[in-house]
């Protein structure tokens, strides 16, 4: 079983290179696999401070100047349009955050209010179960006890529609079989 790595800095040198050299022989073997498997022109340039020569992929440097080259050619709109830098990246990843923390807010709100609501018919008394809410709060509260009437509703229309139904296929059934069947 792999174990979360923490990603930061790593202080040791020794561990740092080792690290360097197993994510990079992983790095190129993505990029074979995400070229062959899909059909699409990749390369990788690798190069790092202790290394003495820049590590390529494909090994042609023909074929990496090939892509590299296409890369150029596209306008600058078309270059950049999936790009994405640090600040980019965090901003999104914040926006996302925010959404889904306001999310559980108005979720944890709301349990909170069936709490309320299931207080109030769990036969305390009004100032009991009302004490120490503000308008905003007795707002909500309205909110959620509309919500379930209408799905108490729902259900009752729903209730009330098989019945119906029901009793109608029994009399259906009932015309059909005859009055000597009927009677027994």
């Amino acid at each position: 079983m792999r174990r979360k790595v923490k990603l930061a800095f790593i202080e040791h040198n020794s561990s740092r290179k080792a690290t360097f050299n197993k994510r990079k022989k992983g790095l190129l073997k993505k990029a074979s696999e995400l070229s062959n498997l899909c059909g699409v022109p990749a390369c990788a340039i690798i190069y790092g401070e202790h290394e003495s020569e820049t590590e390529l992929w494909p090994p042609s440097p023909i074929s990496v100047r090939r892509v590299i080259s296409k890369f150029h050619d596209m306008s600058e709109a078309e270059q950049s349009k999936k790009m994405m830098n640090q600040e980019n990246f965090l901003l999104q990843r914040i926006t996302k955050t925010e959404e889904q923390l306001k999310k559980l807010r108005k979720d944890n709100k709301e349990m909170e209010m069936l709490n309320v609501m299931y207080q109030g018919l769990g036969g305390l008394q009004p100032p009991e179960w009302l004490q120490g809410m503000n308008m905003l709060d007795l707002n909500n509260l309205e909110w959620v006890i509309d919500q379930m009437l209408d799905k108490i509703c729902e259900r009752q229309e729903k209730v009330s529609k098989t019945e119906v139904g029901g009793s109608n296929e029994v009399m259906e059934e009932a015309e059909k079989a005859g009055p000597e069947d009927a009677s027994t």
